[in-house]
């Protein structure tokens, strides 16, 4: 995870930074006249922007989508819930990147199984730490906003996601702009354990939305349950372990 602190030493890093944030929250804002749920969430077309950016741009597009989504809050949603966002989109760009490793920069259909991955690890990580937050305010119930923020992720990048990294890797190769040739490799060196680090980003992200939407639902109950995010806490302790490793 040193990558993540240590981009910016890079004035590059800084710029594509600066890219991504604007760029996510100029597509955000026109779209916050269509609310999916008011005050909160709206259709976001612009969420193609974690995934791809982070694919391209490593840590800068994972900080470009967490300043862009709370620039976007600045119109009409902003709140105790934009912490959450703010983190919640970083992972929506971090884990991506992070699963794709070091692996050429090339369309999707070269590594569509890997890609399909990185956009549904992004995307539970994401609504995970976002329903969370919201679900330990009360300001909405965990199924409502998990739901849509899963779908607004994973629909979105699933459908746009190829066709403007297809677009877009050429040209950043091209202009030598892919994050592994801008930082130095001690700069952006593994964490000490990138595979266990991983394993625990499914467990905490995948498991944690899942496990979260079953009991919000009343699909899983039991006898004098305990609240909803004390029992989601352990495996929003798991993930960020694994951020932490990878």
């Amino acid at each position: 995870m040193r990558e993540v602190w240590r981009m910016w030493r890079y004035s590059t890093m800084i710029v594509l930074t600066v890219l991504t944030a604007g760029l996510f929250a100029a597509v955000l804002i026109p779209f916050k006249g269509l609310p999916l749920i008011p005050g909160l969430t709206e259709l976001r077309p612009a969420n193609v922007i974690p995934v791809v950016f982070g694919l391209l741009f490593g840590p800068a597009g994972a900080w470009g989508a967490a300043f862009g989504n709370l620039i976007g809050d600045f119109f009409g949603t902003l709140g105790i819930g934009s912490f959450f966002g703010f983190w919640g989109n970083f992972l929506a760009a971090y884990l991506p990147y992070k699963l794709w490793q070091e692996r050429p920069l090339e369309s999707p259909r070269q590594h569509w199984l890997r890609f399909l991955g990185a956009v549904l690890l992004g995307a539970w990580g994401c609504a995970l730490v976002v329903s969370f937050g919201l679900e330990a305010f009360k300001l909405l119930p965990y199924s409502i906003i998990a739901l849509a923020v899963f779908m607004n992720n994973a629909v979105i990048a699933l459908i746009l996601g190829p066709l403007l990294l297809r677009l877009l890797a050429p040209r950043v190769n091209r202009w030598d702009l892919y994050w592994l040739e801008l930082m130095d490799r001690e700069d952006r060196h593994p964490g000490p354990a990138p595979r266990l680090g991983l394993v625990l980003a499914w467990l905490g992200a995948g498991g944690g939305f899942g496990l979260g939407l079953a009991l919000s639902t009343g699909l899983l109950a039991w006898p004098g349950q305990p609240p909803l995010t004390m029992i989601l806490l352990p495996f929003i302790l798991v993930l960020l372990i694994g951020c932490l490793l990878v």
